[in-house]
C-alpha cells in the first residue's frame, strides 16, 4: 500500500465543527509541520461563508501565506464557480468542487438542489483550467443522507458519468455520515472506477460507527488511490445531523504503513495531535495515538509522552 496517497483534511473538515477560528499563523504552523513530516497532500480550507462556518473564515489569508511549492500539495473546498475564481486569485490550483448526491443535503449544505450544482460545474472546470489547475468532483452523501437515508448507487454513477462532470480529474466518494460498511464501500468504489477508469478515486470516510479504517482499506482494495483523514479523528459536517469525526490520519497511516511513515513520524504526529486537540478542547478519537502512548519498550511504534 506504499503507493496510496494520504490527504490530511484537518484544516478544513477537521476544524469546521469545532466552532473555533485558529489564526493564520497557527494554521500555517500545522500545515508546514504535516508537509515536513511527509504527508503528501492537505485540504487546507474552504470558501464556505465565514458566518456559516466560522473556522473557515481566514482560508484565503492562509493560502496567501503558503509558498508556491506548498500550494502544489494543497486542496481547497469550493461549491461554486466564483469560489474557484477567488481561490485561484489567492494562488491555489487544486479545487474540490463539492455537492451532495441528495437534494435534501445539498440544500442544507450549499443552498441549492443537486441539479443546480451539476449545471454549474462546467463553468467551475473552465475557471480551474484558466488558473492552470485541476478540479475534483466531490460527492457528499455518496452512501447515506441524514434526511432521506440510504443512497441508491445508481444515483452516484449517474452523476459520475454525467457529461457535465467530465472535466473532473478525480472523483471523491464521501461517506459523510460514517454509516457505510466495507462491502458497500468496495462495491461503489469498484463501480465508479469501472465506469470512469480515467480518473483517480478518492475515498473520504468518517468513523461515526467505528468503520473508518475498515472502510478506507476496503476502498483501497477496490481501487481508490487517495484517502482522507484528520488528526485525532477531528471533524464532521455542520449540516449533517449524526455525522461524527473523520477517520483519524494516524489510524490510516498505521494501517497502510507508507514508506515515509516511521515510528519517529508517528511520535511527532501524536505530539501535534495532542497539542491541537488540547487547544480546541476536543477529545482524541485516534486509537493509534492512544496506543502510541503506551509505556512499553518492546514495540517500536510506542511513543510515550515526552518531558
Amino acid at each position: 500500500m506504499s503507493d496510496i496517497i494520504l490527504r490530511d483534511v484537518t484544516l478544513r473538515d477537521g476544524l469546521q465543527l469545532t466552532g473555533k477560528l485558529l489564526d493564520v499563523e497557527r494554521k500555517l504552523e500545522i500545515a508546514r509541520k504535516l508537509l515536513a513530516l511527509g504527508v503528501p497532500a492537505l485540504e487546507i480550507g474552504s470558501l464556505a461563508r465565514g458566518d456559516l462556518v466560522p473556522p473557515m473564515a481566514n482560508t484565503l489569508e492562509l493560502i496567501a501565506e503558503l509558498t508556491p511549492e506548498e500550494r502544489t500539495r494543497c486542496w481547497v473546498w469550493v461549491a461554486t464557480p466564483r469560489h474557484v475564481e477567488k481561490a485561484a486569485e489567492a494562488g491555489i490550483t487544486h479545487f474540490q468542487y463539492c455537492f451532495s448526491v441528495t437534494d435534501e443535503h445539498n440544500r442544507a449544505n450549499i443552498g441549492r438542489d443537486t441539479e443546480a450544482s451539476i449545471a454549474a460545474m462546467p463553468e467551475a472546470v473552465r475557471r480551474a483550467e484558466q488558473a492552470g489547475g485541476d478540479i475534483q468532483l466531490t460527492l457528499a452523501t455518496s452512501f447515506t443522507c441524514p434526511f432521506t437515508g440510504p443512497v441508491d448507487p445508481a444515483r452516484v454513477l449517474a452523476i459520475a458519468t454525467d457529461p457535465r462532470t467530465d472535466g473532473a480529474a478525480d472523483i471523491v466518494l464521501a461517506d459523510t455520515l460514517g454509516q457505510a460498511g466495507p462491502a458497500e464501500v468496495a462495491a461503489l468504489v469498484g463501480a465508479v472506477r469501472e465506469h470512469t477508469p480515467h480518473r483517480r478515486i478518492v475515498f473520504h470516510g468518517h468513523d461515526t460507527w467505528g468503520m473508518g479504517v475498515a472502510n478506507t482499506l476496503a476502498a483501497i482494495g477496490a481501487g481508490a488511490t487517495v484517502v482522507d483523514g484528520a488528526l485525532g479523528g477531528l471533524g464532521g459536517c455542520p449540516f449533517a445531523p449524526g455525522a461524527g469525526g473523520n477517520t483519524a490520519t494516524e489510524d490510516i497511516l498505521f494501517a497502510t504503513r507508507p514508506s515515509w511513515f516511521t515510528p519517529a513520524t508517528l511520535a511527532e504526529l501524536a505530539d501535534l495531535t495532542d497539542g491541537l486537540l488540547t487547544e480546541l478542547g476536543e477529545p482524541n478519537r485516534s486509537r493509534t495515538v492512544t496506543g502510541a502512548r503506551s509505556t512499553t519498550t518492546a514495540f517500536p511504534w510506542a511513543a510515550p509522552v515526552r518531558g
